[in-house]
């Protein structure tokens, strides 16, 4: 996730000098929609049951999926 002073930012200003819009390197635009889509999806899905760390190794490891 992207930090304000990572951002390599160039404001556009009005006549008075007055930020009306931003210029990003379009790789931190990206990240920057990709950290909104994910935050999106935490607000989603915040009510939902968590399962503990220890099941979720022990189901990987009964598929597989993790070495014992």
């Amino acid at each position: 996730m992207l930090s304000i002073k990572e951002l390599q930012a160039q404001y556009v200003t009005n006549e008075v000098g007055k930020k009306v819009a931003v210029i990003l390197p379009i790789e931190e635009f990206e990240e920057l929609i990709e950290d909104l889509e994910d935050l999106a999806v935490l607000l989603e899905r915040r009510d939902e049951p968590t399962i503990p760390f220890e099941e979720v190794v022990a189901k990987l490891k009964k598929n597989g999926l993790l070495p014992d």
